[in-house]
C-alpha cells in the first residue's frame, strides 16, 4: 500500500483484501476471525482470504492509519478477552467511499460500451 498523503480520490486503487477489509468494517468493529468469515459472506464465497493476508494487511492498513485497533471494548461477558477488534477510521472510511465511487464510474464505463453483451 502506498502512502496516503494525498486525497483519498487521487490514490491508486486499493487491493482487493484492502477493500473487502475496509467495507467489511464500515458497520462493526470485528475480529480477525468474524472478519474472514464476514468477506466470504459478503462476496458470496467469491474472496476467501488467508490468515496470513488478513494479518498483513491489518498491519500495513493500521500504518497507513486506514483501521485501528480497538483499546476500549466493553465486555459483557460473551467475547473471548484475547479477541483483538478493528474498527474503520474516518481516513479509512473516505478511502473506501472514494475507491468505491472509483469502481462505480468504471462500471459505468463499462455499461456504456455494451462490454458485457458479448
Amino acid at each position: 500500500m502506498q502512502s496516503r498523503s494525498s486525497p483519498p480520490d487521487q490514490q491508486p486503487p486499493l487491493s482487493q483484501p484492502v477493500f473487502w477489509i475496509l467495507i467489511s468494517l464500515s458497520s462493526n468493529d470485528l475480529h480477525g476471525y468474524a472478519l474472514l468469515q464476514d468477506i466470504e459472506r459478503r462476496s458470496a464465497g467469491d474472496v476467501v482470504l488467508s490468515t496470513s493476508t488478513l494479518y498483513g494487511a491489518l498491519k500495513r492498513m493500521m500504518r497507513d492509519r486506514l483501521v485501528e485497533p480497538v483499546l476500549d471494548r466493553s465486555d459483557d461477558g460473551s467475547d473471548d478477552e484475547r479477541r483483538q477488534y478493528y474498527r474503520i477510521t474516518p481516513l479509512g472510511r473516505e478511502v473506501a467511499q472514494a475507491e468505491a465511487g472509483r469502481i462505480e464510474r468504471l462500471a459505468n464505463v463499462v455499461r456504456g460500451r455494451d462490454f458485457l453483451q458479448g
